[in-house]
């Protein structure tokens, strides 16, 4: 791989996409085992760049030099609370703005590599609502109140981190000798309030925000004595931790670490990388080496170091387990994975510094020591709800909220087009050029950007719900191998701005508020459609859409069959159990 050019398959791509769709996944998957996507390390530097004197640099910067703090003296801030609270604010902004996660090329955003806030301030575009049920939120595009709703969340932001802080009642008993203070409870109610409200019109900026995490942070900073908001910040990173480690469980997840390991540019040697797969090149399901990375590496460490750090009074076992979790992250942020939270898991590996080392559980910052039993209870229901709801009733909470970060159990779709019909995605307002124009206008060949394209559609057959949508589109579509096939979360990107693996954001309401304008004729796209797996059934429910016609079909598929295949199903298509169909007499027929 060399560091300004990619690491591209030695095929004749012309030649290449002339081969059957499922013979071209098995040569990309295969291809992905030992080089990934095959990034530019040029690439991968300036996330580095942006993530070290950005985000870092920047935000400690902002943080301390507005509450009278020297900067690179980081043993006078690296626990004071106001310098916590700021950087949680600062990530906040950045995420809104979209340049933190979900940022750049290793999200299909190549030329722009930031959508969000090109979006989201545009009057038109794409909006999202999370509940049909809620009053004031009809409609599928942006209004002007969308507009000044989500510049004023923004100027909210800026105006708390801004200002010192100011010493309360409750922290100058705790803290004798502080002088920082917290950021001001006032300034926190506007971001609160106008989170929820932007939220409640558009899920895609509550998302894309990460407000399900920061949001009870904000709320906890603005309303609780010092005391009790230090144990509410730990009881929510710990049920963060310990939700994505719990939703690890099943089949799933095992399928999710080879592939991320593959992509990984700290990972130089590839009979390691191959090493995570059971037989390279002829079954390239999870090896023993693969579950263990996945289930002891992963899901053991993500629930039992929490639940230490939570309840631990021991000094020297405290200290190990919050170094467990500084490393479990920055092994994350290593791996550079597809959504790239790399801001997410530093802030997550300083906030595991912060909280546990600066305000140990042996120093009166205990769940026990929570000044009510009642408050303690409230909090924890509060935090475990969504996590709950969503693993119980997938469909109707996002993977975020429900605490399912890169557990393989996504919603997610592929798209496949009638040859040109891509290009009517042009036509949705706001929308950039679709990726393989992206890429053309950087340079690539037509057809190189095809393959590119298809690199991310073999990424997603390596997991699980990959091999069941292709089985889909290999039993409706006669023609596949002429269609253009893509992997929607990519293909989101160009249309509203932004996703972090939820397949909710590319939903039917997003179909049908692409079909206006788009104006697809029946049968030149099928979309297949699968929600994620709910914690008490072993199978995933699927839909079948043409954006002209709608659903036209309804059914599921074991879990266990979909693991269980290949990625380039050489068994042919997994079992699938149609529940309803609806007759159409179109190209894509049933």
């Amino acid at each position: 791989m060399g560091f300004t050019k990619p690491n591209f398959p030695p095929i004749d791509p012309e030649e290449f996409l002339r081969r059957p769709l499922m013979d071209r996944m098995k040569y990309l998957a295969l291809w992905w085992v030992e080089n990934g996507f095959g990034t530019p390390k040029v690439i991968h530097t300036v996330y580095v760049f942006k993530l070290l004197f950005f985000f870092i640099l920047g935000g400690v910067v902002v943080a301390t030099t507005t509450s009278h703090l020297v900067f690179w003296d980081v043993a006078s801030w690296w626990n004071q609370p106001v310098v916590y609270q700021k950087v949680i604010l600062w990530t906040v902004f950045l995420e809104a703005l979209n340049v933190a996660g979900s940022w750049g090329p290793l999200v299909g955003k190549f030329k722009p590599m930031t959508g969000g806030v090109r979006f989201w301030a545009k009057l038109g575009t794409i909006r999202q609502r999370p509940w049909k049920w809620v009053p004031f939120t009809a409609g599928d595009r942006r209004t002007v109140l969308d507009v000044v709703l989500y510049v004023l969340l923004l100027a909210s932001l800026v105006a708390a981190v801004v200002p010192a802080g100011v010493i309360t009642p409750t922290l100058a008993a705790a803290l004798l000798t502080n002088t920082t203070g917290l950021v001001d409870p006032v300034l926190l109610i506007a971001p609160v309030v106008l989170l929820v409200l932007v939220g409640l019109r558009d899920k895609t900026i509550f998302l894309g925000a990460r407000g399900e995490q920061y949001l009870p942070a904000l709320f906890f900073f603005a309303v609780l004595p010092f005391a009790d908001m230090i144990i509410a910040l730990k009881l929510l990173i710990v049920v963060v931790w310990v939700g994505a480690g719990a939703s690890k469980f099943g089949k799933h997840f095992a399928n999710v670490v080879p592939p991320m390991v593959s992509n990984s540019p700290a990972m130089p040697f590839k009979w390691l990388k191959r090493a995570h797969y059971r037989d390279y090149p002829t079954d390239i399901r999870p090896s023993r080496i693969g579950d263990l990375m996945a289930h002891v590496g992963g899901t053991t460490v993500e629930i039992i170091l929490p639940l230490v750090l939570l309840f631990s009074t021991n000094r020297v076992i405290t200290l190990l387990a919050v170094a467990g979790m500084v490393i479990f992250h920055l092994f994350i942020v290593s791996t550079f994975p597809l959504a790239v939270p790399l801001e997410w898991n530093i802030v997550f590996a300083y906030a595991t510094i912060f909280l546990f080392a600066g305000f140990p559980a042996g120093a009166g910052y205990g769940v026990t020591d929570m000044s009510s039993p009642w408050l303690t209870a409230v909090v924890v229901i509060g935090l475990v709800f969504f996590p709950i709801l969503g693993n119980l009733r997938p469909d109707l909470v996002s993977f975020l909220p429900s605490m399912r970060q890169y557990a393989g159990n996504w919603a997610s779709a592929v798209w496949a087009f009638a040859p040109g019909a891509e290009r009517k995605l042009n036509s949705v307002v706001g929308s950039v050029p679709i990726q393989v124009d992206q890429l053309a206008a950087m340079g690539y060949d037509p057809a190189v950007a095809e393959v590119t394209m298809q690199q991310t559609l073999a990424w997603r057959t390596m997991h699980s719900q990959g091999r069941g949508l292709l089985s889909l589109l290999l039993k409706h579509l006669p023609d596949v191998d002429q269609r253009t096939v893509r992997e929607a979360e990519f293909l989101c990107n160009s249309l509203i701005g932004f996703n972090f693996g939820d397949g909710h954001l590319h939903n039917e309401d997003m179909i049908n508020a692409v079909q206006a304008q788009a104006r697809f004729e029946p049968g030149e796209v099928l979309i297949v459609w699968v929600e994620s797996q709910s914690v008490h059934h072993d199978y995933q429910k699927y839909k079948v859409i043409d954006p002209a016609l709608g659903v036209i079909e309804r059914g599921t598929w074991k879990v266990a069959d979909a693991v269980n295949e290949q990625p380039w199903l050489p068994n042919g298509p997994i079992p699938t159990t149609v529940t309803w169909t609806r007759r159409a007499e179109h190209g894509a027929g049933i």
